[in-house]
């Protein structure tokens, strides 16, 4: 198969062009070749910016949430604009160094996943310059068929969450670049270049790319996986495994019983993953340095795997443990300073007060069929696959 990027580069698309590319270390093609690399390699157009998205264009920055400084990059002497920063959208003071914005970033499929939501600032900003943008797109790592979990409800809108589709979302990069142009009114002067050889049902393992982590807390495949669901413990004073080397697989807390906890979600037959009782340390964020108990999930079929059923399984459970022990946390998160950052992440109140209503699972899970059903048609003009 072949990416965007390598298609892009293959053809005179960009000849006499200024250029600008919204990068990050996993831009790579099948030979390890950084986008960067090959477009400042390049005789017949000008590298002349780089930006790059949370955590920065060198992903040099671990934790969330920290904001990256503007820089210049060493090897080819262009600027480096941060979008996660005191702007996330591109200035017309940035748009007007180039001609033409490529978007070459991996996505790991989940609603929450703030590189999509750089893009989107990204249209909007040159919609109102009028600067062509060229997404490339690349793999959903977790396939383009399964679409799960709860909708964005109006009124949660955040940097991790801008428009209202469900937690996974099984759409490409490039998809969601034309989701948000056409149906979402952004406007921007777009142009897709798709990949060849991607089918729908493919995972990352499927293909002969490499992985390079999007961040840094995404190292491997299995994380991918596992993160639509797990992503919701950050609306939680529970480690969602950050500090670890399986962030969003180990799952705990000082207070928690891991014994209890993985005897009750084994109870629940969930398909697809094996829940372990684990112990462990976190070297930084929640509880560093201070020994969680919990569970780690043990991925043993991904077409049964339902992750968002399966995340928010451990949060009712856990719940239900301690109740008096548990706590959701507090704003700030994510640039969003009022409302619950568990909120911003489900996408409403709805799972929170689930949740602490301890509904059954079974009928959490229900109540996004709805939603899904109607995303899954809403987003069919928009593939490409």
């Amino acid at each position: 198969m072949l990416l965007g990027s390598e298609q892009l580069l293959a053809s005179s698309r960009l000849k006499g062009l200024k250029v600008g590319i919204l990068a990050n270390p996993s831009s790579v093609d099948h030979d390890f070749r950084h986008i960067v690399e090959r477009l400042g390699a390049a005789s017949d157009f000008e590298l002349a910016a780089i930006f790059g998205p949370q955590h920065g264009f060198r992903s040099d920055l671990q934790d969330n949430m920290i904001e990256t400084p503007h820089t210049t990059d060493p090897a080819h002497g262009v600027p480096v604009f941060s979008l996660y920063s005191e702007t996330r959208e591109p200035t017309k003071e940035m748009l007007d160094l180039i001609d033409v914005l490529i978007i070459d970033l991996q996505d790991v499929g989940a609603r929450i996943y703030t590189f999509i939501y750089t893009m989107a600032n990204c249209l909007r900003a040159a919609a109102k310059t009028g600067t062509p943008v060229i997404v490339c797109d690349r793999p959903n790592p977790i396939g383009g068929v399964q679409v799960e979990g709860p909708m964005l409800e109006p009124g949660y809108e955040s940097f991790v969450g801008q428009f209202p589709i469900p937690m996974r979302h099984g759409m490409t990069v490039a998809e969601l670049a034309k989701l948000f142009n056409e149906h979402h009114g952004i406007g921007a002067p777009l142009e897709i270049v798709p990949m060849e050889g991607w089918s729908r049902k493919l995972y990352f393992d499927n293909i002969e790319i490499p992985w390079v982590m999007p961040s840094p807390n995404m190292p491997t495949l299995e994380t991918a996986v596992v993160y639509p669901g797990t992503v919701l413990f950050e609306g939680t004073m529970v480690s969602e495994g950050r500090g670890t080397t399986r962030p969003f697989e180990l799952i705990g807390a000082p207070w928690l019983d891991g014994a209890k906890l993985t005897e009750r979600l084994r109870g629940l037959n969930l398909g697809g993953v094996h829940f372990r009782e684990v112990v462990f340390e976190p070297t930084f964020q929640k509880h560093a340095k201070t020994p969680c108990g919990g569970c780690q999930l043990h991925l043993q079929s991904r077409w049964d795997f339902e992750p968002v059923k399966v995340g928010t399984a451990l949060l009712r459970e856990i719940y239900g443990l301690a109740p008096d022990q548990f706590q959701w946390r507090d704003p700030p998160y994510e640039y969003e300073h009022d409302k619950m950052p568990i909120d911003i992440l489900a996408g409403s109140t709805q799972l929170r007060e689930q949740i602490e209503a301890q509904v059954p699972l079974a009928e959490i899970a229900d109540s996004w069929r709805v939603g899904v059903k109607g995303f899954e048609e809403l987003r069919e003009p928009y593939l490409l696959y």
